[in-house]
């Protein structure tokens, strides 16, 4: 390491693998079915997976113009995909994929083939993004459930709830566009109700986090939140909701798909929540070891609205409509809620502060249209647009002065950040240069040109810094030098479903 210019180094080691058999003394088959697809600035090259318990990764090589081909990359087993990104708008390569074992011995090259990219107009952009991010629920679910795993790379058993219903939202979309048959995804939410029927519930709510090979709750966030989690119950309750009237067809698999999730649905017991003797508020956590002890309220303007919605809608456990303002609003207890202060030049009529963050304007619309609905405070889908809005002008701004900010690289929200994670937002004390491509994107249906601006500035412009195998990485910061390295489950489907909020109204 040292050797160039007599200096100590750090080498830095990931992906580390343990093998429990010996090494493979043979090489594994070679890769078949392979195919290039070449985009604006990218390519993308898959393959058939090979199932040989020699293999250790699979080799990408190129070839420019006719040239030598050069190894360009590795990817593990179990993705059977490589994104390319040329950034030339106006280039054509050649591909070979390999399978190699840990020993490093390595298969014959498959046979060659070609893409090239090419212009895209703002139309084919948008449904690029839209497949790309649906690409991560419908080929990186966890195989046993169909569930959608937290994060890629982390721990492959682990799934989460909320972000399955969002993924279940993206199902929606891959089938309205065509990427996968309506049949494909209504067999893949067969998958996801069995498992669902079968996997802990706490009064009919799911846990945060579920082990996708048994069903069993993982108290992931320590030992109080081991039951239900009643907000992500609510997420993933919106996205089955969504495919019940979506996939309401005549045929024997969705009748059966309508009448599993029509049971899911009615089973959950809303006002079990209702924790307090007052019982005018819902909360997000019951352990069957420790109660309410987490006692955590929903109230404000958050990303819960969606929960309060569903338990005041429910057939069988519906809780009284007077709620909504007692527990969402908190009419009595906060000052949260109401706003009508100015920020920018712009309004905004509720929310803390400059908004929060920008998952406040999708986690709950996902499935919940707010053009023309309001409450006696705001018209819903004014504030959100208002709030989004007021995140792009405070990077413009930018009062930190942080490196990139501006009116094509902005989207303030929850994402893990060089430090860890943060609910991110337009403020002094949650704003450190971290910019997340879900907080502009997912904000599409609100602000279509500002949204569009970044999301050609993120793919044009930071290029192979941001865009991967499965759309836009998690979040950047420009100022520190730092791209994330993760696929996150809840920032996905966002983007590809609030892209086609914006498009089919």
């Amino acid at each position: 390491q040292g050797a160039a210019d007599q200096t100590p180094h750090t080498l830095f080691v990931d992906d580390i693998r343990t093998e429990t058999a010996p090494p493979a003394t043979r090489a594994p088959a070679t890769p078949g079915g392979v195919k290039a697809k070449g985009y604006e600035r990218h390519v993308n090259i898959t393959w058939d997976p090979v199932e040989d318990p020699a293999l250790a990764q699979y080799v990408i090589y190129r070839s420019m113009n006719g040239g030598p081909f050069r190894a360009i990359g590795v990817q593990r087993p179990g993705v059977n995909r490589f994104c390319d990104f040329l950034g030339d708008p106006h280039a054509t390569a050649s591909y070979r994929v390999s399978a190699r074992s840990s020993s490093l011995r390595e298969s014959p090259l498959s046979p060659a083939v070609a893409a090239s990219t090419h212009p895209m107009t703002d139309d084919q952009l948008l449904t690029m993004v839209e497949e790309a991010s649906f690409r991560y629920y419908w080929e990186a679910d966890e195989p046993h459930s169909g569930m959608t795993r937290e994060d890629t790379p982390g721990n492959d058993d682990i799934v989460a709830v909320g972000a399955s219903g969002f993924g279940i939202m993206s199902l929606i979309v891959g089938a309205d566009r065509g990427f996968i048959t309506r049949q494909q995804a209504i067999d893949r939410l067969l998958r996801i109700t069995a498992f669902l029927e079968t996997a802990d519930r706490y009064h009919g709510a799911w846990p945060h986090f579920l082990s996708g090979s048994t069903g069993h709750t993982l108290p992931v966030f320590g030992m109080f939140d081991n039951g239900a989690d009643l907000v992500e119950t609510s997420f993933l309750m919106e996205g089955l909701l969504s495919a019940r009237q979506y996939f309401k067809g005549n045929s024997r698999s969705e009748q059966e798909l309508y009448k599993r999730i029509t049971n899911l649905w009615q089973t959950v017991d809303w006002n079990w929540f209702r924790a307090t003797p007052k019982r005018d508020a819902l909360y997000w956590h019951w352990s069957p070891d420790y109660s309410f002890y987490i006692a955590n309220r929903l109230t404000g303007w958050n990303e819960v609205m969606i929960t309060y919605l569903e338990a005041i809608a429910s057939p069988s456990y519906g809780i009284p409509a007077s709620d909504y303002y007692s527990g969402w609003v908190g009419e009595d207890i906060t000052n949260q809620y109401a706003n009508g202060k100015t920020y920018y030049g712009i309004t905004l009529p509720v929310g803390g502060g400059t908004g929060g963050p920008l998952f406040f304007t999708d986690y709950s619309f996902m499935g919940y249209d707010p053009h023309g609905r309001r409450d006696k405070f705001a018209d819903y889908f004014e504030n959100n647009r208002d709030q989004a809005m007021i995140n792009q002008e405070y990077c413009i701004h930018n009062p930190h002065h942080w490196k990139g900010y501006g009116a094509d690289n902005w989207g303030l929200t929850a994402v893990d950040g060089p430090d860890g994670y943060v609910p991110y937002e337009p403020t002094a004390d949650l704003d450190d240069g971290t910019i997340a491509p879900t907080g502009a994107i997912s904000a599409f249906a609100y602000t279509p040109e500002q949204s569009m601006l970044a999301m050609k500035h993120f793919y044009r412009d930071l290029g192979a810094q941001v865009w991967s195998i499965y759309g836009f990485r998690d979040a950047f910061n420009l100022q520190e030098n730092w791209y994330s390295g993760i696929t996150m489950g809840l920032n996905q489907a966002p983007m590809a479903v609030m892209i086609e909020n914006h498009r089919s109204g």
